[in-house]
Protein backbone atom coordinates (compact mmCIF):
# COMPACT_ATOMS: atom_id res chain seq x y z
CA UNK A 1 0.00 0.00 0.00
CA UNK A 2 0.98 3.66 -0.63
CA UNK A 3 2.18 5.82 2.11
CA UNK A 4 -0.16 8.61 2.54
CA UNK A 5 -0.69 11.52 5.06
CA UNK A 6 -4.09 10.80 5.31
CA UNK A 7 -4.14 10.78 9.06
CA UNK A 8 -3.12 14.99 8.52
CA UNK A 9 -6.66 15.18 6.51
CA UNK A 10 -8.98 17.49 7.37
CA UNK A 11 -12.54 16.64 6.99
CA UNK A 12 -14.78 19.61 6.69
CA UNK A 13 -18.49 20.12 6.06
CA UNK A 14 -19.82 21.65 2.71
CA UNK A 15 -23.16 21.90 1.88
CA UNK A 16 -25.36 22.38 -1.48
CA UNK A 17 -29.46 22.75 -2.64
CA UNK A 18 -30.61 20.63 -5.45
CA UNK A 19 -30.15 22.82 -8.11
CA UNK A 20 -33.41 23.53 -10.93
CA UNK A 21 -32.26 22.77 -14.29
CA UNK A 22 -31.62 26.15 -16.68
CA UNK A 23 -31.88 27.68 -19.42
CA UNK A 24 -31.41 30.48 -21.83
CA UNK A 25 -34.53 32.22 -23.27
CA UNK A 26 -33.92 30.13 -26.66
CA UNK A 27 -34.32 26.64 -25.75
CA UNK A 28 -31.82 25.84 -28.82
CA UNK A 29 -28.13 24.47 -28.51
CA UNK A 30 -26.46 24.03 -31.92
CA UNK A 31 -24.22 21.10 -32.36
CA UNK A 32 -21.32 20.41 -34.31
CA UNK A 33 -22.75 20.24 -37.51
CA UNK A 34 -24.73 23.32 -36.84
CA UNK A 35 -28.58 21.98 -36.12
CA UNK A 36 -30.49 23.44 -33.35
CA UNK A 37 -31.24 21.28 -30.87
CA UNK A 38 -33.43 20.81 -27.85
CA UNK A 39 -32.46 18.48 -25.49
CA UNK A 40 -32.16 18.06 -21.62
CA UNK A 41 -29.15 19.23 -20.18
CA UNK A 42 -27.62 19.85 -16.65
CA UNK A 43 -29.47 19.94 -12.89
CA UNK A 44 -32.07 18.92 -11.33
CA UNK A 45 -32.46 15.03 -10.40
CA UNK A 46 -31.86 12.71 -13.67
CA UNK A 47 -33.82 9.60 -12.70
CA UNK A 48 -32.50 7.19 -15.31
CA UNK A 49 -29.39 7.85 -15.64
CA UNK A 50 -26.57 6.68 -13.22
CA UNK A 51 -22.90 5.87 -12.04
CA UNK A 52 -21.54 3.04 -13.98
CA UNK A 53 -24.02 3.65 -17.45
CA UNK A 54 -22.43 4.76 -20.73
CA UNK A 55 -21.41 8.38 -20.95
CA UNK A 56 -22.84 8.38 -24.52
CA UNK A 57 -25.78 7.65 -26.87
CA UNK A 58 -28.43 10.04 -24.56
CA UNK A 59 -30.38 11.99 -26.00
CA UNK A 60 -29.36 14.98 -24.33
CA UNK A 61 -26.11 17.52 -23.39
CA UNK A 62 -24.00 17.55 -20.81
CA UNK A 63 -26.17 14.82 -19.06
CA UNK A 64 -24.88 14.94 -14.92
CA UNK A 65 -25.80 10.93 -13.69
CA UNK A 66 -28.03 11.22 -10.53
CA UNK A 67 -28.16 14.22 -8.47
CA UNK A 68 -26.78 17.70 -9.14
CA UNK A 69 -26.07 20.65 -6.39
CA UNK A 70 -24.90 24.14 -6.22
CA UNK A 71 -24.35 26.68 -3.63
CA UNK A 72 -25.85 30.28 -4.83
CA UNK A 73 -23.30 32.43 -2.66
CA UNK A 74 -20.49 33.02 -5.04
CA UNK A 75 -17.53 32.17 -2.29
CA UNK A 76 -19.29 29.39 -0.26
CA UNK A 77 -20.13 28.16 -4.12
CA UNK A 78 -16.18 28.02 -4.76
CA UNK A 79 -15.81 26.28 -1.10
CA UNK A 80 -18.33 23.53 -2.39
CA UNK A 81 -17.03 23.04 -5.64
CA UNK A 82 -13.00 23.03 -4.60
CA UNK A 83 -13.54 20.78 -1.03
CA UNK A 84 -15.79 18.68 -2.17
CA UNK A 85 -14.13 15.00 -3.59
CA UNK A 86 -15.32 12.51 -5.59
CA UNK A 87 -16.30 9.54 -2.98
CA UNK A 88 -17.03 12.06 -0.04
CA UNK A 89 -20.39 10.80 1.76
CA UNK A 90 -23.70 13.21 1.04
CA UNK A 91 -26.36 13.43 3.58
CA UNK A 92 -29.69 14.71 2.52
CA UNK A 93 -30.79 17.23 5.46
CA UNK A 94 -34.21 18.83 4.62
CA UNK A 95 -37.31 17.28 2.80
CA UNK A 96 -39.15 13.89 2.78
CA UNK A 97 -35.59 12.55 1.75
CA UNK A 98 -34.08 13.83 5.00
CA UNK A 99 -31.29 10.93 6.35
CA UNK A 100 -30.73 9.21 3.10
CA UNK A 101 -26.61 8.86 2.08
CA UNK A 102 -25.46 9.14 -0.98
CA UNK A 103 -21.71 9.74 -2.22
CA UNK A 104 -19.56 12.04 -4.52
CA UNK A 105 -19.01 11.09 -8.01
CA UNK A 106 -18.52 14.34 -9.95
CA UNK A 107 -17.60 18.02 -10.37
CA UNK A 108 -18.98 20.17 -12.99
CA UNK A 109 -17.29 23.20 -14.00
CA UNK A 110 -19.00 25.97 -15.57
CA UNK A 111 -22.33 25.25 -14.36
CA UNK A 112 -20.41 24.69 -10.76
CA UNK A 113 -22.51 21.72 -10.09
CA UNK A 114 -21.65 18.87 -7.81
CA UNK A 115 -23.09 15.78 -8.63
CA UNK A 116 -24.55 12.66 -6.46
CA UNK A 117 -25.29 9.19 -6.36
CA UNK A 118 -28.33 8.14 -4.65
CA UNK A 119 -30.25 5.46 -4.74
CA UNK A 120 -33.59 5.13 -7.03
CA UNK A 121 -35.79 4.79 -3.73
CA UNK A 122 -34.24 8.00 -2.15
CA UNK A 123 -34.20 9.98 -5.20
CA UNK A 124 -38.05 9.62 -5.68
CA UNK A 125 -38.56 11.44 -2.34
CA UNK A 126 -36.32 14.43 -3.15
CA UNK A 127 -37.11 17.90 -3.92
CA UNK A 128 -35.90 20.67 -5.71
CA UNK A 129 -33.76 23.06 -3.13
CA UNK A 130 -33.41 20.00 -1.00
CA UNK A 131 -30.21 20.67 1.00
CA UNK A 132 -27.26 17.80 0.97
CA UNK A 133 -24.29 18.16 3.40
CA UNK A 134 -20.64 16.47 1.94
CA UNK A 135 -18.47 15.42 4.47
CA UNK A 136 -15.40 16.80 2.68
CA UNK A 137 -12.37 15.30 2.43
CA UNK A 138 -9.16 14.50 0.19
CA UNK A 139 -7.63 18.04 -0.76
CA UNK A 140 -4.24 18.29 1.28
CA UNK A 141 -3.76 13.82 0.55
CA UNK A 142 -0.31 13.09 -0.84
CA UNK A 143 1.78 10.21 -2.13
CA UNK A 144 4.70 10.56 0.76
CA UNK A 145 7.22 8.32 -1.28
CA UNK A 146 5.94 10.68 -4.71
CA UNK A 147 6.00 13.80 -4.00
CA UNK A 148 6.28 14.77 -7.47
CA UNK A 149 2.58 13.15 -8.03
CA UNK A 150 -0.30 15.75 -6.94
CA UNK A 151 -3.26 14.02 -5.77
CA UNK A 152 -6.80 16.45 -5.70
CA UNK A 153 -10.89 15.72 -6.00
CA UNK A 154 -10.47 12.19 -4.14
CA UNK A 155 -11.67 10.98 -1.04
CA UNK A 156 -8.53 9.13 0.73
CA UNK A 157 -10.71 5.85 1.24
CA UNK A 158 -11.51 5.82 -2.41
CA UNK A 159 -7.99 6.53 -3.46
CA UNK A 160 -6.71 3.53 -1.13
CA UNK A 161 -9.43 1.03 -2.31
CA UNK A 162 -8.08 1.66 -5.98
CA UNK A 163 -5.38 -1.32 -6.45
CA UNK A 164 -2.39 0.69 -7.34
CA UNK A 165 0.71 -0.66 -7.68
CA UNK A 166 4.57 0.39 -7.83
CA UNK A 167 7.12 -0.63 -9.46
CA UNK A 168 10.81 1.29 -10.10
CA UNK A 169 9.76 4.47 -9.21
CA UNK A 170 6.07 4.46 -10.97
CA UNK A 171 2.64 4.22 -9.54
CA UNK A 172 0.51 2.23 -11.62
CA UNK A 173 -3.17 3.04 -11.98
CA UNK A 174 -6.08 0.99 -13.71
CA UNK A 175 -7.94 2.59 -15.98
CA UNK A 176 -10.19 1.87 -19.10
CA UNK A 177 -8.79 3.99 -21.35
CA UNK A 178 -5.93 6.49 -22.60
CA UNK A 179 -6.64 9.74 -23.83
CA UNK A 180 -3.91 11.46 -26.48
CA UNK A 181 -3.53 15.30 -24.97
CA UNK A 182 -5.11 16.70 -28.21
CA UNK A 183 -8.37 15.79 -27.74
CA UNK A 184 -8.82 17.38 -24.33
CA UNK A 185 -11.15 20.42 -24.88
CA UNK A 186 -13.81 22.63 -22.87
CA UNK A 187 -11.61 23.79 -20.05
CA UNK A 188 -8.59 23.32 -20.82
CA UNK A 189 -6.76 26.83 -19.67
CA UNK A 190 -8.16 27.25 -16.61
CA UNK A 191 -6.07 28.26 -13.40
CA UNK A 192 -6.94 25.10 -11.17
CA UNK A 193 -7.98 21.43 -11.61
CA UNK A 194 -8.61 21.59 -8.38
CA UNK A 195 -12.38 22.55 -9.38
CA UNK A 196 -14.64 21.46 -11.81
CA UNK A 197 -13.34 19.03 -14.69
CA UNK A 198 -12.55 19.49 -18.52
CA UNK A 199 -13.86 17.79 -21.62
CA UNK A 200 -13.04 14.75 -24.24
CA UNK A 201 -14.04 16.56 -27.20
CA UNK A 202 -15.78 13.82 -29.28
CA UNK A 203 -16.57 15.70 -32.89
CA UNK A 204 -14.35 13.39 -34.75
CA UNK A 205 -16.20 9.82 -34.28
CA UNK A 206 -13.73 7.83 -36.26
CA UNK A 207 -11.29 9.46 -33.75
CA UNK A 208 -13.67 8.57 -30.51
CA UNK A 209 -14.30 5.05 -31.96
CA UNK A 210 -10.61 3.53 -32.61
CA UNK A 211 -9.14 5.20 -29.24
CA UNK A 212 -12.59 2.97 -27.36
CA UNK A 213 -13.39 6.29 -26.02
CA UNK A 214 -16.89 5.92 -27.03
CA UNK A 215 -17.15 2.57 -24.47
CA UNK A 216 -16.55 4.62 -21.58
CA UNK A 217 -19.06 4.88 -18.59
CA UNK A 218 -19.72 7.29 -15.79
CA UNK A 219 -17.13 6.68 -13.23
CA UNK A 220 -14.73 5.29 -15.23
CA UNK A 221 -10.76 5.95 -14.66
CA UNK A 222 -9.19 7.50 -17.93
CA UNK A 223 -5.30 8.18 -18.36
CA UNK A 224 -4.55 11.68 -19.67
CA UNK A 225 -1.23 11.91 -21.67
CA UNK A 226 0.79 14.75 -22.06
CA UNK A 227 -1.98 16.81 -19.53
CA UNK A 228 -0.57 18.62 -16.73
CA UNK A 229 -2.99 19.45 -14.58
CA UNK A 230 -0.67 20.84 -11.93
CA UNK A 231 -1.16 24.41 -11.66
CA UNK A 232 -4.33 24.75 -14.29
CA UNK A 233 -4.93 22.82 -16.96
CA UNK A 234 -2.21 22.68 -20.46
CA UNK A 235 -0.01 20.19 -22.39
CA UNK A 236 3.31 19.35 -21.43
CA UNK A 237 4.80 16.40 -23.39
CA UNK A 238 5.56 13.47 -21.11
CA UNK A 239 3.26 14.99 -18.41
CA UNK A 240 0.45 12.12 -17.04
CA UNK A 241 -3.13 12.69 -15.26
CA UNK A 242 -5.37 10.53 -14.10
CA UNK A 243 -9.10 11.51 -14.29
CA UNK A 244 -12.63 10.45 -13.63
CA UNK A 245 -15.88 10.42 -16.18
CA UNK A 246 -18.42 12.56 -14.54
CA UNK A 247 -20.64 13.73 -17.47
CA UNK A 248 -22.29 12.90 -20.31
CA UNK A 249 -21.17 13.08 -23.61
CA UNK A 250 -22.21 16.66 -25.78
CA UNK A 251 -23.52 17.81 -28.67
CA UNK A 252 -21.25 21.10 -28.76
CA UNK A 253 -17.92 21.54 -30.81
CA UNK A 254 -14.77 21.08 -28.49
CA UNK A 255 -17.03 19.23 -25.44
CA UNK A 256 -17.78 15.75 -24.55
CA UNK A 257 -17.16 13.36 -21.53
CA UNK A 258 -15.63 15.65 -18.31
CA UNK A 259 -12.82 14.78 -16.52
CA UNK A 260 -12.53 15.37 -13.35
CA UNK A 261 -8.44 15.10 -12.09
CA UNK A 262 -7.21 13.42 -9.41
CA UNK A 263 -3.56 11.97 -9.94
CA UNK A 264 -1.27 14.24 -11.92
CA UNK A 265 2.30 14.99 -12.68
CA UNK A 266 5.19 16.55 -15.06
CA UNK A 267 7.06 13.64 -15.20
CA UNK A 268 5.69 9.95 -16.63
CA UNK A 269 5.56 8.14 -12.91
CA UNK A 270 2.44 7.02 -13.61
CA UNK A 271 1.31 4.62 -15.96
CA UNK A 272 -1.67 2.82 -16.78
CA UNK A 273 -3.06 -0.85 -16.32
CA UNK A 274 -5.98 -1.10 -18.89
CA UNK A 275 -8.61 -2.73 -17.17
CA UNK A 276 -12.47 -2.94 -18.61
CA UNK A 277 -13.54 -2.78 -14.74
CA UNK A 278 -11.64 0.45 -14.01
CA UNK A 279 -14.59 2.18 -12.50
CA UNK A 280 -15.35 4.29 -8.91
CA UNK A 281 -18.23 2.29 -8.50
CA UNK A 282 -16.18 -0.69 -7.51
CA UNK A 283 -14.55 0.82 -4.82
CA UNK A 284 -16.37 4.20 -3.47
CA UNK A 285 -18.61 1.96 -0.69
CA UNK A 286 -15.94 0.06 0.64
Amino acid sequence: MLKTNIDKTVMLSVQGKIHHPSYTPSPYRINYDGEPMVLPATGGITYNVKLGDSAFGWAGDHIEPGVSIRNEDAQERNALMTMACIGNTAKVISGDAKGAVGYVTGLHGGVDHVIIHFEEKDMDNMSIDDKILIKSWGQGLQLLDYPEIKIMNIDPKLLRNIPLTEENGIVKFPVVAEVPAYLMGSGIGDSSAYKGDYDIMTGDKEEIQRLGIDNLKFGDLVLLKDCDNSFGRGYLKGSVSIGVVVHSDCIKLGHGPGIVTILTCKESKIKSILSDDANIKNWIKK
